[in-house]
């Protein structure tokens, strides 16, 4: 064949790979659609095995990423070398260029990015926010686009109908959806008390100018503001979109799926059902109009955000063909709907739920529970289901913790009195956290089973005196974010009561902003709150120092908090019996589970023979392909590919640190790559010193 001939084939070949659905990676997930799904079958069942590594590209630092790259014209896109903007060539992982958005950055949109171009092509724009400011980067330098807002940068705290300096958070870590020439963006609002309003909104790409609103939590007049006290919207915070949202480009229709209200575990100064909080919305994209919604939670005290993005599939029920859009939630549930007219496809049944026993709080005294699909998560924890790998001494402690405490299932309320929470509200599934065939209507959830134990505690227990030294407030953050896990003498495990003399400051400050271990992180804790709290790690002797009598605080108000209460054993695992994390695999044209297997391994008790324990605190996203495989990576550092008719394992390879986020699959020159972020590294193990630094790894079949 001539050059000119084989030059025409390869053109044709890229255009067919171009218009082909779900061939290409220019979006987070992969789609608008959230599909977490590949169409390319270069790599299936049968070469699977063959797989090798094609290039790796090391992050520059040893930081904390998750980021799932785009691929745009054989370019990647990752953030890398202290959160900078990063073009690699996505065949060779060549750096071409990188650019630094801020020299000191307090948050990013760190799982991902949203592309937009031009009908021509001659404007290409990356777009993610920097704290709290929304920007616009040209996508073939990194440099700042300065007619996007305000010299490149529109400021997310204006626009709220709240004081600016007044909210803590407004931007999400997670990127929004672009829609013609919108970008549709939630947020993170804060989990604390006076957090800012969840609104969505959505914003031109060219100018920045923001087109449209909806308010989460209504205004007078809304569809839901009697579901609130009267003025809500001036106060509480919340509702918001920090997870990931999912677009039907074809109809126009945005579905977002919302997070409780806050404050997340006390809910007396917000009596209702609170629409929108946790709840489904099917909004006009183009107008931001409410086309239809459905709660999952009413009144949330358990932070049961749903974070997940919805899954748009096309099934076979009941005879028809039926456009359906699912949600997977915190609780273990699979909710399915008509994509348009938001119908269940199964019943839901509004069951009895325990009441509260906290003076003031008024719970729905019934909660939705989907008849169909069933539960891809446990939703107990008795004496009966702790591991048979507890130590004598956790085996005790958990035990007393369980028969002590208010255990009534599925949202029993927290309390003044210990309580089970079952999923936790970090367990069952999170952001990147399924993955759908649609040509076959199948789902696939990846799932987190971490029971809490959350317990209230009162503003004036914490402190009943006027927080005067760094000590003293740094005493009310640590109540507010740590007293649960912690305890209160710091020592619960697991322990951080010797962490001054273990660590460096910068050290502590690192886990408390990048999260550790079972410990979320805190990267948007104002620097002044972060320095009281590590000011009362060092010194808590100072918090409890005598104040005169009077000098208490006047503006005390009635308010609780809790620790997110994760029951973590003295080695650091989980005190249910193992799997500790799941792969799930759905029939939501029959509504029925097909398999489900352990997903991961604990090291440690790997190397001891002990083995289909599932992996610990995992917050991996996986990726479907038509070649049959799912592609997902864990925290044991391993990469594997699984057989999506079995779930039984084809390959893995293994690689320095972690892995989170979600891979991304790509084809260029004819050659089919998945691509992984191993970068999750995080803290320090006790008595060393050293971090492993994360990489971006990307593997191919050989040439």
């Amino acid at each position: 064949m001539s050059f000119f001939l084989r030059w025409l084939s390869a053109l044709a070949l890229v255009a067919v790979t171009y218009a082909q659905p779900y061939s290409t990676w220019r979006d987070y997930g992969g789609s608008a659609d959230s599909a977490q799904y590949s169409s390319l079958t270069q790599i299936n069942r049968t070469n699977v095995h063959k797989l090798q590594r094609a290039w790796t590209f090391p992050t520059g630092d040893n930081a904390r990423y998750f980021f799932n790259p785009l691929v745009i014209d054989g370019t990647m896109y990752v953030l890398a070398k202290s959160n900078s903007l990063v073009a690699l060539d996505a065949a060779t992982g060549k750096e071409l260029w990188s650019s630094a958005p801020d020299p000191d950055i307090k948050v990013i949109t760190n799982r991902g990015f949203n592309y937009w171009e031009s009908k021509d092509r001659s404007d290409r724009r990356l777009l993610l926010s920097v704290n709290h400011t929304l920007r616009a980067y040209d996508a073939r330098n990194g440099k700042l686009i300065p007619s996007f807002g305000s010299n490149g940068r529109v400021d997310l705290k204006q626009g709220l109908d709240r004081d600016p300096q007044a909210l803590a958070l407004v931007q999400s870590l997670t990127p929004g959806r672009v829609f013609e020439n919108l970008l549709i963006l939630g947020s993170a609002t804060n989990q604390g008390y006076g957090s800012a309003p969840g609104d969505l909104r959505a914003f031109d790409v060219l100018s920045g100018k923001l087109v449209w609103t909806f308010h989460t939590i209504p205004r007078p007049g809304e569809f839901g503001y009697e579901t609130w006290p009267k003025d809500a919207w001036k106060t509480v915070g919340g509702a918001n979109v920090w997870g990931e949202m999912s677009v039907d480009e074809k109809r126009g229709i945005l579905y977002a799926p919302t997070a409780s209200a806050k404050y997340n575990f006390y809910g007396v100064d917000r009596a209702g059902a609170n629409l929108f909080a946790d709840s489904l919305l099917a909004l006009d994209a183009r107008t931001g109009k409410r086309l239809w919604h459905f709660q999952m939670v009413h009144h949330d005290i358990w932070d049961y955000d749903d974070a997940t993005a919805p899954k748009l599939l096309t099934l076979r029920h009941e005879g028809k063909s039926v456009d359906a859009v699912a949600q997977v939630s915190k609780q273990g549930f699979v909710w399915v709907f008509n994509r348009v007219t938001g119908q269940p496809l199964w019943p839901i049944e509004e069951r009895p739920v325990p009441k509260s026993d906290m003076p003031g709080e008024i719970v729905s005294p019934t909660q939705p529970f989907p008849v169909k699909p069933p539960p891809f998560a446990r939703q107990k924890f008795t004496v009966e289901d702790l591991s048979p790998y507890l130590s004598p001494t956790d085996r005790a402690r958990f035990r007393d913790e369980i028969l002590s405490a208010r255990n009534e299932g599925l949202f029993t309320p927290p309390g003044t009195r210990p309580t089970i929470q079952m999923p936790g509200n970090n367990g069952g599934a999170n952001w990147g956290g399924a993955a759908i065939d649609p040509p076959n209507g199948s789902l696939f959830v990846v799932s987190k089973d971490l029971p809490c134990l959350l317990k209230l505690e009162s503003e004036e227990t914490v402190t009943s005196r006027t927080a005067n030294t760094p000590e003293q407030k740094g005493q009310l953050s640590y109540a507010k974010h740590c007293l649960t896990c912690h305890g209160a003498d710091r020592t619960s495990q697991p322990s951080i009561a010797d962490a001054p003399i273990r660590l460096t400051r910068r050290q502590i400050e690192n886990a408390i902003r990048q999260g550790q271990g079972p410990m979320p992180g805190f990267p948007t804790l104002p620097a002044e709150e972060l320095s009281d709290l590590i000011a009362y790690l060092y010194n808590p002797a100072r918090a409890a120092a005598t104040v005169p009598a009077g000098d208490r605080n006047p503006n005390a108000i009635d308010r609780y908090y809790t620790g997110f209460g994760f029951m973590i054993a003295s080695d650091g695992l989980a005190p249910i019996k193992p799997p500790w994390s799941t792969l799930t695999k759905y029939d939501l044209n029959k509504g029925t589970i097909e398999w489900q297997i352990p997903l991961g391994d604990v090291p440690d008790l790997a190397a001891k023979g002990i083995t289909n324990t599932g992996s610990h605190y995992p917050k991996v996203g996986p990726v479907v392909t038509a070649g049959g495989i799912i592609f997902t990576g864990t925290r044991d550092r391993h990469i594997r590919a699984l057989d999506t008719a079995t779930g039984k394992p084809l390959w893995e390879a293994e690689v320095d640190t972690a892995v989170e986020g979600i891979p991304a699959i790509y084809q260029v020159n004819g050659r089919q790559y998945v691509v992984f972020c191993a970068a999750a590294q995080v803290g320090l193990t006790p008595g060393t010193q050293k971090k492993i630094q994360g990489s971006y790894v990307a593997f191919a079949l050989p040439q």
